[in-house]
């Protein structure tokens, strides 16, 4: 006999997040790529801009990332930010207040996204939890004896 079972019924674990070497290699190209195609579109001199960019994808790496991950995520950012986006393209610098506010930065970036997808997953574990137990347990009087 067949018995028919819904495919969505059970525990779903919460997502592992990915290992850090990838998101390591993400980074590092992605930040390349994203800083050479804003000195492509806008120019080069405005590390502004690339610092919002580099930002945003710090955060979205993050997403799916540990918190162990977050410093060399920032650091790998940080070389693309240092290196090219500003002038002279391809020397690294050191300009004690700016570097350590942009490293602040693309930390920070990166934990926010982290510390978001782990109340993300959270939340719906404890949904899916709550859910799960309340659909389990019939109220007095519903049964089908109880009519």
């Amino acid at each position: 006999m067949i018995e028919w079972v819904p495919l969505g019924s059970g525990a779903r674990p919460v997502p592992r997040p990915v290992a850090a070497p990838l998101v390591w290699a993400g980074a590092f190209g992605g930040a390349l790529l994203l800083v050479g195609l804003l000195n492509g579109i806008v120019g080069a001199g405005r590390p502004g801009l690339a610092l919002v960019a580099l930002s945003l994808l710090a955060a979205l790496l993050g997403l799916c990332a540990r918190f162990t991950a977050a410093p060399g995520t920032a650091v790998l950012c940080w070389l693309s930010l240092n290196g090219f986006a500003i002038p002279p393209a391809g020397t690294l610098t050191w300009t004690g207040r700016r570097d350590a506010f942009w490293l602040a930065c693309l930390l920070g970036a990166a934990l926010v996204g982290t510390a978001l997808a782990r109340l993300v997953h959270a939340r719906a574990a404890y949904r899916r939890l709550t859910t799960a137990t309340g659909l389990d347990v019939p109220e007095p009087g519903t049964g089908p004896g109880d009519v």
